[in-house]
């Protein structure tokens, strides 16, 4: 049948062979579950973007806790907290708690926004905190109290020329001793 001198054509919108209808429905629900899937993996990979603000209490060098979460400082990683290093004089220092220490002191000087990205392997969220004007990522990689991990190698580089924190000391990186030391 022609309407308005037009005949049907046996071909699809871009020259493709038509199949029958219920294949053409099959294919597009097969699509969008595609879509589906991958807009879920990529949610789960990313992570919800959320932002979490109160008092924040340190749970060790490069984790807190936070409106009742458990978040993982982004981009840093600080000695364990039974991690010891050794001064110049060959002594033990106990750098996982000082590193510890020094990130209750940002934290204990008010209230603490977290930006919450992803969520690392064990669930907790990758956060990059701030204490007023303060970057809490940056400044403890700064001050020598953390190693840049994955990100913050200025600030390293920094921490590193001028000796401070744990780059006056004789330590191992917690990545391996964590490795060495395993629960």
């Amino acid at each position: 049948m022609t309407r308005f001198g037009f005949t049907r054509s046996k071909f699809g919108p871009l020259g493709w062979r038509r199949v029958s209808r219920p294949v053409d429905l099959v294919v597009a629900v097969g699509i969008i579950g595609l879509l589906a899937i991958a807009g879920a993996v990529l949610q789960y990979r990313l992570g919800p973007a959320r932002t979490l603000v109160g008092a924040a209490r340190a749970i060790d060098g490069d984790s807190l806790r936070l409106a009742g979460e458990e978040l993982r400082l982004q981009g840093l990683d600080a000695p364990e907290f039974r991690q010891s290093c050794t001064d110049p004089a060959g002594r033990a220092v106990d750098c996982g708690r000082s590193s510890r220490r020094a990130l209750e002191a940002l934290l204990a000087q008010g209230l603490v926004t977290c930006e919450i990205g992803k969520v690392d392997r064990y669930g907790r969220g990758l956060a990059l905190c701030r204490q007023g004007e303060t970057d809490i990522n940056a400044s403890l990689v700064r001050e020598g109290h953390a190693v840049a991990y994955g990100g913050y190698r200025t600030e390293e580089d920094q921490a590193k020329a001028a000796g401070r924190g744990i780059w006056a000391l004789q330590f191992e990186r917690p990545e391996t001793w964590r490795r060495r030391h395993e629960r």
